[in-house]
Order: C-alpha cells, then sequence, then structure tokens
C-alpha cells in the first residue's frame, strides 16, 4: 500500500539509479539541458575492478560534444588502431580504426574509474546536478499505478527520493527492473570468461596489436594492452571453471603457456585462484523498457555479450538518445509513457543486431572452438586481410555501431580543477 505522503511535489525531475558510464553520461546530459537532476551510486567511490574500460570512437565523439575529450585524452591511456586474431596459421586484422572518418579513429583503453570520476567532476559543476554515493536503491515508489521515485538507503538509514522520471541504469542485476516485474528475453551464451593480468616481460616481443586474440583448438583467449600489463580474458564453456579449478592451477598455467610462448615468467603472477575472476556472460534484453514513471536503459535492459567489447558503448548511446528525447518534456514537467517509449523504439535496432551478431559469433565460431573443434582460420579473416579496405566495416560495426548518437544542444562544461 503507498504511503499517502509519497504523493507529494517531485524534489527532482530526474533521479538515475546507477552511477556507472550510462548513468553518469546521463545525468551529465540531463543537468547540462537544465534538468534537475541527482543520480545515486551504491558504492562510496568508483574505484573498482571493471572488465570494460573500453572507450569507441562514438563516446569519444561524444565526449567531444560537450567539452571533455581534450580532459578524457589527458588521463592516462593506450589508444588501439587496430584489433587482430592470431590464429595456428597466422595473425590477421580484423578491424582497423584508422579507416574510419573522424577525428576519433582508435579504441581508448582507460580505466573505467578515471572516466567516471572526470564525468562526476564535470557534472558538479552544473547547478543542476547532484550525485549521491553510498547510497542503494531498494525500491521504487509507487502513487496510483505510476512510479514516483526510489527508495534508497546510505550508512545513517532509509531515505525517499521523489521524481518525476525514475531511471534504472543499475546494470544487468538491476533491482529495480526486478521490482518493477519487467520480463526479460534471454537468448544465452555458450562461455564464461575468466579475467586476469599478466605484466609485461622484458625482452618478449608483445602481441602485433593493443587488442589481440590467440585462438587454438579447444582454447580463445583476448589480450588488452594496459601500458604496464596485459587485461587478459580467458574463454571457457559456459560453467567450465569449476573444472578448471578441480584441474589446479599449474594445469591452468601450462595451458597458457601453449597459447602464449615466452610469457611463461609472467604467469607466475597467478599464485591461486583469487587472481582469476569469473564473468558469468549473458544475452538478454527486456520485452519493455518503461513504465509511467520509469525508464530502463544500457545494461539493465540489454546485457551484452562481451564480444567486441561494445556493452559500455550500446549503454552510453542510450543514455544519450534517452537525454535528446527527454530533456524537454522534463523541463516542461511533463513525460508521457509514450514518450518514455520512444527512447526504446530509437534504441532497438542496435541494440537487437548487435546482440544478434554475437550470437552468430557465440553459434558459429566460439562455441565450435570451446568444444574442442578444429574450426581452422574462419574464412572471413582470410577475406579481411586479402582486401584490407575491408577492415573499415567491422571497425565501423565496433567503434561507431548502427546508430550514434549526438548530445543534446547545452553548454561545454569542464571538469573541476
Amino acid at each position: 500500500m503507498p504511503d499517502p505522503s509519497e504523493d507529494r511535489p517531485p524534489e527532482v525531475d530526474c533521479v538515475v539509479v546507477g552511477g556507472g558510464p550510462a548513468g553518469m553520461v546521463l545525468g551529465l546530459l540531463l543537468a547540462r539541458a537544465g534538468v534537475r537532476v541527482t543520480v545515486l551510486e551504491k558504492h562510496a567511490d568508483f574505484l573498482r575492478d571493471f572488465r570494460g574500460d573500453t572507450v569507441h570512437p562514438s563516446t569519444l565523439r561524444l565526449l567531444d560534444e560537450v567539452g571533455l575529450a581534450g580532459a578524457f585524452l589527458a588521463l592516462p591511456h593506450q589508444q588501439v588502431t587496430r584489433i587482430g586474431v592470431t590464429t595456428d596459421d597466422g595473425t590477421y586484422v580484423l578491424a582497423d580504426f584508422g579507416r574510419l572518418r573522424g577525428r576519433y579513429r582508435f579504441l581508448a583503453l582507460v580505466p573505467q574509474w578515471d572516466l567516471l570520476d572526470l564525468l562526476a567532476d564535470a557534472a558538479r559543476g552544473l547547478p543542476h546536478f547532484s550525485l549521491r554515493m553510498g547510497a542503494e536503491a531498494v525500491g521504487l515508489l509507487r502513487v496510483g499505478g505510476e512510479v514516483r521515485g526510489v527508495r534508497y538507503r546510505t550508512a545513517d538509514g532509509e531515505h525517499a527520493l521523489r521524481a518525476r522520471l525514475t531511471v534504472a541504469a543499475d546494470g544487468r542485476h538491476s533491482l529495480l527492473r526486478a521490482d518493477a516485474g519487467l520480463r526479460l528475453r534471454e537468448f544465452g551464451a555458450p562461455m564464461d570468461v575468466l579475467w586476469f593480468r599478466l605484466p609485461r616481460v622484458p625482452g618478449v616481443a608483445a602481441p602485433a596489436f593493443g587488442g589481440a586474440g590467440r585462438v587454438a583448438r579447444g582454447r580463445l583467449l583476448v589480450l588488452i594492452d594496459r601500458g604496464s600489463y596485459w587485461q587478459t580474458a580467458f574463454l571457457v564453456p559456459k560453467g567450465g571453471a569449476a573444472a578448471l579449478r578441480d584441474a589446479g592451477l599449474d594445469s591452468f598455467r601450462s595451458g597458457l603457456v601453449e597459447l602464449l610462448p615466452g610469457m611463461a615468467p609472467a604467469l607466475g603472477v597467478l599464485r591461486s585462484w583469487d587472481d582469476v575472476r569469473v564473468l558469468s556472460v549473458r544475452v538478454d534484453r527486456l520485452r519493455r523498457w518503461h513504465l509511467p514513471g520509469l525508464l530502463v536503459i544500457g545494461d539493465a535492459a540489454h546485457a551484452m555479450s562481451p564480444i567486441g567489447g561494445v556493452g559500455i558503448n550500446l549503454a552510453v548511446q542510450d543514455a544519450a538518445a534517452a537525454a535528446r528525447l527527454l530533456a524537454g518534456p522534463l523541463r516542461r514537467r511533463r513525460v508521457t509513457p509514450r514518450r518514455l517509449a520512444r527512447v526504446r523504439r530509437r534504441r532497438l535496432l542496435p541494440t537487437v543486431v548487435t546482440q544478434q551478431l554475437q550470437r552468430q559469433v557465440q553459434r558459429r565460431f566460439l562455441a565450435r572452438v570451446l568444444a574442442g573443434e578444429d574450426v581452422g582460420t574462419p574464412r572471413v579473416l582470410r577475406v579481411l586481410q586479402r582486401h584490407p579496405v575491408l577492415q573499415g566495416l567491422p571497425a565501423r560495426l565496433i567503434g561507431i555501431g548502427l546508430l550514434p548518437e549526438h548530445a543534446p544542444p547545452g553548454p561545454a562544461v569542464r571538469p573541476a580543477g
């Protein structure tokens, strides 16, 4: 039964739950457009071990549009201009971002906490923005069948924040999505990912690209250049991490040496299974992204496979589309369900097509590799190597996407200090 005291004027126009890239970008863009917005982030800071530290050209262009590209590129980062794959037959270029148009023809690798700190510092300089850290959402406020804000918990107890619009940007395990009763369509995935770090080894030649895959029968590994170390992703069959643990860490390291000859000294950093984290891969999508007073975006609306590393950038594009479509109605104090539905309609095509491509790669290639089949070198890699101009096509799909978004009008912002 709703509390009658909750049916009072909203304290803010919009409350965004989740201080990840989608939530922070949406909060920044709305505040920049003159909308009163509060972002709630359950952690006390952004210093956590994220897996997604890749910022794509579409996001770089968005940062440029709001005046933050220079500050972002001043952060310590690596630039990846090509992605390659090494099979038993040789090394092949999969995507060449240098063939893209525009200023940003590379992937930028930067710790996600640095990106979030940059967005937060810039947004705090806007009069309509507030960020509450250590504020964990525990449920929706409802009045008369409509969502009117959220309940959240801090160190000093439980609170309520009333808002005209509540946006759930709280990730693939979204509490607000569950509370709203929105149904997921789940597509499954044939693999999980083991994440770990490997230091650079002096005198050992690095892979040819900043982002590189190594494929062999039954095994697939990806190396991502993080400057002083390699962020490493080792793919295993779904639920297969337990079998690796049972076989022992020595067996795991031996298998890695076969994929990464010459890097045996680096593998010594894996002293226990505590140094290896398991990401359970899932691909799903909400059938409906809104209720009256509620919008769901990013991973909360559509969990992506790690293929292509596009999840964060699709979430940011959701945020940009939502800001552009909703800033005006929020300023006018009226956001209808029909207007909320437009966000999903705008973002559905790139979401569906990207997930479909990921599922095809999973089914036709990754599942066969992980099952131990000898798939050889995929024909598409040979074609791309033979006709380098075609390497711009996967670069476009990965780096820009099908429907890149622009920031709504507003003043340039600058990080504090």
